[in-house]
């Protein structure tokens, strides 16, 4: 029996012999993951998965078919690597090959955005059930009246059977991810890793909203009680989505946006948190949804027995996830969309221990800092790693960014001066001294400045000049004395027993800004050129 679609695969030129689940719900696709073997139980519901030997997306086996379409208007480099029309062609015929002969298939029909005049219709076609699950809880899903006039504008094919032939498709191994935005054609083959899937949409986005005048953001985003929006840039593991959790706030989302004239947008239906050593007393709201029928977590450590999970477990890999619709999440928006932003908070987790919990940023400060996108790799996280590495991820997401950075930093700084938006740069990584040596900022100093940001009690503050970046840094924050936290925290150099290791530190860490940065320098104005680390100007 074929399932029936508003707008059938033959209308696509796609052709296939397989039974199709077509929309199933939640329920029935857990059933059918635990049917096929894809994953187990856990004690309180969700389904628990491995992805194989991907335990990440694969950067390097990513390519972008250049043709007409791209030739000018990809950033093309280490991150945007050409594959040919040929050699996609081949990987397209051998694609659908494999399509042809499949005996199930799971096909959804989802939203990539929630702000109706900006979104794009995706069809996404799975070999797994636990696959449809995913992409059907991370992006936006129509209603039964939306579902019955779909008609895909773009489509993801993911057969984790195909392997690539590197000669034949022009790719790396035979492990392949390949865009084409002309044919509106993402394949994926050979991984089992279900954030290429979420990456793929997120991608298309950043390729399409900045030639409407639409800001994608690769970042969280809440509102207050007062109706003011914040939104938080961060590359993983700097406190994206647990700073966005906040039972006192509105949540949007956690991951990708939109900041179209009126609005800032999800693009996602769904989270996708980290889970390496979540707790129910850190991350409270997190924590519950790995209680909750219908998360999928990945790679986790599960008692056979039991199965209780054990999110200290990294056996598997450090990069545990759990994914589970918003509003699993209290208090989430019901529209997946709120104002324009208030205020714009960057994170970083600084392991070099220079950088101060807090700062506030110029416009043309945070457009610096937007496309260095810094944060630090710790020692033992990688092989090879024994001191802390600078990682600059440029609009923190360069992995998910077609187009060249500066489109990215010039919406952004044109939004920030458009809606007079504040600034902040917040270092949630290391105090006291580099990593190994100093301490992980306590996340209740975080989140006691955050409050003080959000609930506008910075106004009243004293600043000082950081003399190695520039930027304003406060002097004394009563929030952090209400959370337990001493004042001393706000001066890095105070908290570190050798100042002039400090002083060695914090000037390495401004010549890796200011070497990065090179790339930018003739994209950008005077103002943010004027915008660097203190060496900056002296080079």
């Amino acid at each position: 029996m074929t399932a029936q679609l508003s707008f059938p695969l033959e209308k696509q030129g796609l052709k296939t012999n397989a039974k199709l689940h077509a929309n199933l719900g939640t329920a029935r696709l857990v059933e059918h993951a635990l049917a096929k073997g894809e994953g187990k139980l856990a004690k309180d519901g969700p389904l628990v998965v491995e992805t194989g030997r991907f335990t990440g997306r694969s950067v390097k086996d990513k390519f972008v078919v250049r043709d007409a379409t791209t030739e000018d208007t990809i950033n093309w480099g280490n991150i945007n690597q050409p594959m040919s029309p040929e050699h996609f062609a081949n990987l397209k015929a051998d694609f659908l090959a494999e399509l042809e002969g499949q005996e199930e298939l799971y096909v959804a029909d989802l939203f990539g955005g929630s702000q109706p005049e900006y979104r794009v219709n995706v069809r996404v076609i799975t070999q797994m059930a636990w696959h449809s699950l995913f992409v059907r809880t991370l992006l936006v899903r129509p209603t039964e009246d939306e579902l019955a006039g779909f008609e895909p504008e773009y489509t993801i094919i993911n057969l984790p059977s195909f392997k690539a032939d590197p000669e034949r498709h022009g790719c790396r191994s035979d492990t392949v991810i390949a865009v084409n935005f002309t044919e509106k054609l993402i394949l994926i083959g050979n991984t089992e890793y279900s954030g290429e899937m979420k990456k793929g949409v997120f991608g298309l986005l950043n390729y399409l909203l900045p030639a409407q005048g639409v800001m994608p953001m690769h970042c969280s985003a809440n509102v207050g009680a007062d109706g003011k929006t914040a939104i938080f840039f961060g590359l993983s593991g700097t406190g994206k989505t647990t700073l966005s959790a906040d039972a006192s706030r509105t949540l949007i989302g956690d991951d990708e946006h939109g900041w179209s004239d009126d609005a800032v947008f999800n693009f996602e239906g769904g989270c996708y948190a980290k889970m390496i050593d979540l707790s129910a007393e850190g991350e409270p709201e997190i924590y519950a949804t790995t209680k909750m029928f219908g998360t999928i977590l990945e790679n986790v450590a599960l008692d056979e027995e039991t199965r209780e999970i054990d999110f200290t477990d990294t056996s598997k890999t450090e990069n545990t996830r759990g994914a589970y619709p918003i509003d699993y999440i209290p208090n989430t928006s019901e529209k997946n969309l709120g104002p324009v932003p208030s205020n714009v908070v960057m994170l970083t987790a600084d392991a070099f221990g220079v950088l101060p919990p807090i700062a506030r940023l110029t416009p043309d400060q945070a457009m610096y800092h937007f496309l260095s996108g810094y944060t630090a790799k710790v020692a033992g996280t990688e092989i090879g790693v024994t001191d802390p590495e600078a990682t600059f991820s440029t609009c923190f997401g360069a992995a998910f960014m077609p187009r060249h950075p500066s489109v990215y930093g010039n919406l952004l700084k044109e939004r920030i001066a458009k809606g007079s938006v504040q600034c902040w740069l917040f270092n949630t990584g290391w105090t006291g001294g580099k990593y190994g040596v100093g301490s992980r900022m306590p996340i209740k100093a975080t989140r006691g400045l955050l409050n003080a940001v959000l609930d506008g009690k910075m106004d009243a503050v004293e600043f000082r000049k950081d003399p190695n970046f520039g930027f304003d840094v406060p002097v004394h924050v009563p929030a952090l004395t209400e959370a337990g936290i001493d004042q001393s925290v706000l001066d890095p150099r105070s908290t570190w027993a050798d100042k002039d290791a400090y002083d060695a530190m914090a000037q390495h860490l401004v010549q890796l800004f200011v070497e990065n940065f090179e790339q930018f320098v003739d994209y950008v104005d005077d103002g943010v050129r004027q915008a660097a680390p203190g060496a900056a100007v002296a080079v």
